[in-house]
């Protein structure tokens, strides 16, 4: 489906009040922009239209959320659908995922999210996959050292695609099925848009949950404390 332009979506997002348009500036001290700034920090990559953010920042109002979209026009469909919940834990930045390191701190999220993203199925492409090691690497410099990654997936050929890159890069895979509406993980599953979509036609639907692995600085830390219980 080609999308449709919306010439009012660039000035309607800067003037939004859920939409950080100046990320950079922020760098090192997003939890400062919450009223409870303690909590996690949860960032969708490529939010879309925004219903999995809405419902999530509903549900767990202990956490903090940001949703980043490169696409001005279904990010502006997310950021209106945040002002509807009237929450506070909710923000979002318009911007393309491959500058991640210009607005996070290493360290700074609790969790990333891959919804759906592009599967780029063209083996030339593979590069482009945001599961490819090149990104990999980025989340884990910016993940906390409890950190975590999620990724939903519809294409079977990206899923395995990321399970051996996950593999490569040393990520440790914390829970996994390939028919995610009929595992017991789908308690506390929240749909998106095009998972309701995919689910629809009877689509199994891919689930991991990957942590990676830990710097040297950070198993040190670990170290010292276990030695000075």
């Amino acid at each position: 489906m080609r999308l449709r332009r919306n010439p009012n979506a660039i000035p309607r997002l800067q003037e939004h009040p859920l939409v950080i348009n100046d990320p950079h500036q922020v760098k090192g001290s997003w939890k400062s922009l919450y009223a409870k700034p303690n909590q996690p920090l949860y960032v969708e990559l490529g939010t879309g239209k925004g219903q999995f953010l809405a419902k999530a920042s509903t549900q767990h109002p202990d956490h903090n959320w940001i949703g980043i979209e490169k696409i001005q026009e279904p990010l502006l469909q997310a950021a209106e659908k945040g002002t509807a919940t009237e929450n506070t834990n909710l923000r979002y930045i318009w911007m393309d995922i491959q500058k991640l390191r210009d607005v996070f701190a290493p360290g700074e999220v609790d969790r990333f999210y891959l919804h759906f993203s592009d599967p780029w199925p063209k083996a030339r492409h593979y590069k482009r996959r945001l599961t490819y090691r090149d990104f990999l690497a980025i989340y884990a410099e910016l993940l906390a050292p409890d950190g975590d990654l999620i990724l939903k997936t519809d294409s079977l050929s990206l899923f395995d695609f990321s399970l051996e890159e996950f593999h490569e890069m040393g990520w440790t895979l914390q829970d996994l099925t390939r028919n995610l509406h009929e595992s017991p993980w789908n308690k506390w599953n929240i749909q998106t848009e095009y998972e309701q979509k995919f689910a629809g036609r009877g689509m199994p639907i891919h689930f991991v949950r990957a942590t990676p692995p830990k710097s040297t600085d950070s198993m040190e830390v670990e170290e010292v404390e276990k030695e000075n219980e």
